[in-house]
């Protein structure tokens, strides 16, 4: 690391939870900017707890203004906890004037923030605020903080950190409440903490999710509970529309930590939600969402990655940002069931598609974390991730190779992100459908979740061979479509396939390959690669083997850079 590169970065994360999440993906960009720096996130205590596993950071440190850092004395005591920490530089995504006052009281030599609330003094970086005029989403915001430091490229979808210990005892408390581990739970969210006016009305939240409730169960004939979901002093809402479900429901309101929430949330096939923090929670952790919006604007807090999970009523007065209507209340009122019901079950039918980035798993502090930090992995199903018998038409037929959920469960924590692309062509013959595919995507991913592991998005083709699509591999659609929905920087991606035509899109896009055997090439097959002009970067026997090689290249390469940097600084 270069000698004016800062080593201990302080940053002053946003006060309220969906910002919170909002955030994250600028904070993934800041550590890929000084990958060897001590990152400590300075935050209230609900939103310190959002972040208490965030592989990105190496410390957190909880603001408490009610507390032991309330009033002016408050406020002294924690600049002499900061200044004990020695930081060079602080990030202030917090906007507030307090914020800046807070690091400049610290002694940090570097504040950096944008010129807001009178603080310009107190920075000694300060940075122009974006115009909003164009609606900039609050994702994009917070990114664009960094670009002067050196960040490029377009913000990705935040992405949260749900450990497998509190999965694990969400399903223990789940089946205390009578709650299986197949049941499928649909999760309703019905408060706001900002205040009434950001409400639909009850008795409409408890209509979609009986009606879900009864289709789902019907479509899949699972087990279907509805999990209700609130803060404190929002109990009487959620006991209220539990008693208007004719079925099996558990009021979740008033009763669980940030982490707790989270599990829940991760544990959801579906939430159904105001525009409030769980609904970002949600979003980061690939979950679909249903969120209906009143008096705040769409366009700069929508779940980022679910623009289409949106419902609202384009009336006049709206957005207002008020939290209590003057009036009728009718951005909420004219929305119907049957509108937020419809959307539902069209996010249910996406199921294949990608929803935004989801929850990690716990990560594993080695020596590898971050490496694969800002990188993207395309993998291949059949044949590189589970064994091809042909045309996989039901879950029964499926099943992982030996050592790919641990092999994956590396390249998560290593911080890479996942995203399958396949040929399903099986479609267009009519040999499954996309329900028939669904549920077989829906099998992957639970067994990638039992190794704490979940995909960040799987795109399919379903055309048949002759139709001549732009996505069928090795034409990139797929590829394409994931960088405009998932924001994939191709200069730092790879893909792993078991055929040539995965070789053959890797270097179309300009990623880096690996070919596994496991496949439709044998090893004896691979000798004639280069011969073909086809020859993959790398040839392994198993996936494990590809993440070795995978880990080790770009560990290679983020060594190569470091030295460029250091040699032209």
């Amino acid at each position: 690391m270069r000698k004016d590169l800062p080593r201990n970065i302080l940053v002053r994360a946003p006060n309220w939870i969906g910002d919170a999440v909002m955030c994250e993906p600028a904070i993934r960009g800041l550590r890929s900017l000084f990958p060897e720096a001590e990152i400590t996130i300075l935050a209230k205590r609900a939103v310190a707890e959002l972040f208490s596993a965030a592989p990105e950071l190496s410390r957190v440190v909880v603001y408490d203004d009610k507390g032991p850092h309330a009033g002016l004395s408050g406020k002294w005591a924690l600049a002499g906890t900061l200044r004990r920490h020695g930081f060079d530089l602080a990030v202030l995504f917090q906007n507030a004037f307090e914020a800046a006052f807070l690091t400049w009281l610290a002694g940090i030599p570097q504040r950096y923030g944008y010129a807001t609330d009178g603080r310009v003094f107190f920075l000694t970086r300060p940075v122009a605020v974006p115009s909003r005029s164009r609606g900039v989403h609050q994702v994009e915001y917070y990114w664009k903080l960094l670009k002067p430091l050196g960040l490029s490229g377009g913000a990705s979808s935040p992405t949260l950190v749900v450990t497998v210990d509190e999965s694990r005892q969400l399903d223990l408390r789940f089946a205390g409440a009578g709650v299986g581990v197949s049941d499928i739970v649909i999760g309703i969210n019905p408060g706001s903490t900002y205040g009434s006016a950001k409400r639909w009305l009850p008795e409409r939240f408890a209509e979609v999710a009986q009606r879900l409730a009864e289709r789902i169960g019907q479509d899949e004939s699972a087990q279907v509970v509805v999990v209700i979901l609130g803060a404190r002093g929002e109990e009487s809402l959620g006991k209220d529309i539990a008693a208007r479900i004719n079925g099996r429901s558990v009021v979740l309101s008033g009763a669980t930590t940030i982490r707790e929430l989270m599990a829940v949330v991760k544990r959801c096939r579906l939430l159904v939600t105001n525009d409030t923090g769980p609904m970002h929670i949600a979003a980061a952790c690939g979950v679909p969402v249903v969120a209906v919006f009143g008096p705040t604007d769409s366009q700069t807090t929508a779940p980022y990655g679910q623009e289409r999970s949106i419902v609202r009523e384009a009336v006049d007065c709206a957005p207002c940002l008020l939290r209590e209507c003057p009036i009728d209340h009718r951005c909420m009122t004219r929305i119907p069931v049957d509108r937020v019901y419809d959307t539902a079950v069209q996010q249910l039918n996406g199921l294949s598609r990608p929803s935004g980035p989801p929850c990690l798993s716990s990560p594993v502090h080695t020596d590898q974390t971050n490496i694969l930090s800002g990188y993207t992995i395309f993998l291949d199903r059949d044949g590189t991730l589970n064994p091809d018998p042909g045309y996989i038409k039901s879950p029964d037929q499926f099943e992982l190779f030996p050592g790919v959920s641990e092999a994956l469960a590396r390249l998560k924590q290593a911080g890479a992100r996942l995203i399958v692309v396949t040929n399903q062509s099986g479609i267009a013959r009519g040999l499954l459908s996309r329900k028939d595919l669904d549920a077989v995507h829906m099998k992957l991913k639970r067994l990638l979740d039992g190794a704490g592991v979940i995909l960040d998005a799987i795109y399919f083709c379903p055309h048949h061979p002759d139709d001549g699509c732009e996505c069928r591999k090795p034409n990139r659609g797929m590829i394409d479509q994931a960088v405009r929905e998932c924001g994939v920087n191709l200069d730092h991606s790879y893909l792993i396939g078991d055929h040539l035509r995965d070789i053959e899109l890797a270097k179309r896009v300009g990623a880096r390959s690996v070919l596994v055997t496991t496949g439709v090439v044998s090893p004896q097959d691979t000798e004639k690669l280069n011969v073909s002009g086809t020859a993959p970067d790398r040839i392994a026997s198993s996936l494990a083997e590809a993440a070795d090689w995978l880990l080790s290249d770009a560990s290679r390469s983020s060594g190569q850079i470091r030295e460029r940097q250091v040699a032209h600084p």
